[in-house]
């Protein structure tokens, strides 16, 4: 029996990938007025060597639009800047899908349109401060708690959103649930005191989500829907809480039901966060049948064992795409990685640090 590597193909519904390599969802801000331009286009078109690339967090709504230069997917403009990123995809033979983020709690009214509303499933405040390009940094405010009607409206933007993505080109979706975002906010007890059925218990909490992928998924097909988690992730004021393996194991059987394409799970352990246990990854790696993407802090020999002992399917990087666009490349030939990240230009508006990474020069 062949083992697998990193390099060869693998397949995700009726898709084909040259390689099971990912390119990680990384916010960049390089979307003014929140429409992908070209400049977007040129440096996704750098990094088309991956198996599978998955987009910067985009918004389903302008209401999730919580950071400054985030690309959106519900305006006749942003389509069409989107399909000029999804044709250079696909010119090199990769594969692309997009990762639709609603922020939540997780935003500042200054980031926003006129009209749109912070929600989250309760109105609790987050700890910290959001950038906001006319007054810097600001305080977060204490967001709306869900209606409802606003759940249900919410869920039809997710839906939309996902059908705008097909019309854009992309192959598929990836909802986030994860880094603290609206869909993790409703799975945690840290930030959900709903009190109605979908407040409480895990299978209450976790109720809008598997209503969302479930939607979501019979819509644009379950083979074109992926989903990203962060059990024991603290980004954006998450926190653990008792039942969290629980809950995430949980949601890989509801997962594994509807068949979705993936489950992308990500370890913030490397940027400091707690581990996610080995004995979770190996509950969801056994309960979900389908794909399974692990990403966090990877280097090339580490996820080569973890592909060949068959503990995932594919591995995300994210960082080492950044300032290694022909990444694919360089762990083919055991090249360096370059290292020079210029962490102060990640979010930025300009080019540098964005599309001026150079390639391995022999």
């Amino acid at each position: 029996m062949k083992t697998n590597t990193l390099f060869t193909p693998i397949n995700i519904g009726p898709l084909t990938l040259k390689n099971r390599i990912v390119m990680a969802p990384m916010t960049r801000c390089r979307a003014l007025n929140n429409i992908p331009n070209d400049l977007m286009a040129e440096y996704y078109d750098q990094r088309t060597d991956a198996g599978l690339i998955i987009t910067e967090g985009t918004s389903p709504s302008p209401n999730g639009l919580g950071y400054a230069r985030i690309p959106g997917i519900f305006s006749k403009e942003q389509i069409e800047g989107w399909e000029k990123v999804t044709s250079l995809v696909h010119f090199h033979n990769s594969i692309i899908f997009v990762q639709l983020m609603h922020t939540g709690r997780i935003s500042h009214h200054l980031n926003m349109p006129e009209g749109s509303r912070i929600l989250a499933p309760s109105a609790i405040l987050p700890a910290g401060q959001m950038w906001t390009d006319s007054s810097k940094l600001q305080d977060y405010s204490i967001p709306e708690e869900m209606s409802s009607d606003d759940m249900l409206h919410a869920k039809s933007e997710f839906v939309t959103a996902a059908k705008n993505a097909l019309d854009a080109g992309f192959d598929g979706v990836e909802l986030h649930a994860a880094n603290g975002y609206l869909l993790e906010q409703f799975i945690s007890p840290i930030t959900n005191f709903r009190t109605d059925n979908y407040g409480g218990n895990i299978e209450n909490r976790c109720r809008f989500v598997i209503d969302v992928v479930a939607t979501v998924a019979e819509v644009i097909g379950k083979e074109k829907t992926g989903i990203r988690l962060s059990p024991y992730g603290i980004a954006n004021d998450m926190a653990h809480y008792p039942e969290m393996s629980e809950t995430y194991a949980y949601l890989a059987e509801q997962f594994n039901s509807l068949g979705i394409a993936y489950i992308h799970l990500v370890d913030h352990s490397s940027m400091g966060g707690p581990v996610v246990p080995s004995a979770l990854k190996e509950v969801i790696r056994d309960t979900f049948k389908n794909t399974l993407i692990l990403s966090g802090g990877y280097n090339y020999e580490r996820a080569e064992n973890d592909i060949q002992k068959g503990l995932c399917d594919m591995v995300a990087f994210g960082r080492a795409f950044i300032c290694n666009p022909d990444l694919v490349d360089r762990f083919q030939n055991k090249w360096v990685l370059s290292n020079d990240l210029k962490m102060d230009e990640f979010y930025s508006a300009s080019s540098i640090g964005y599309t001026d990474y150079p390639i391995f020069k022999i």
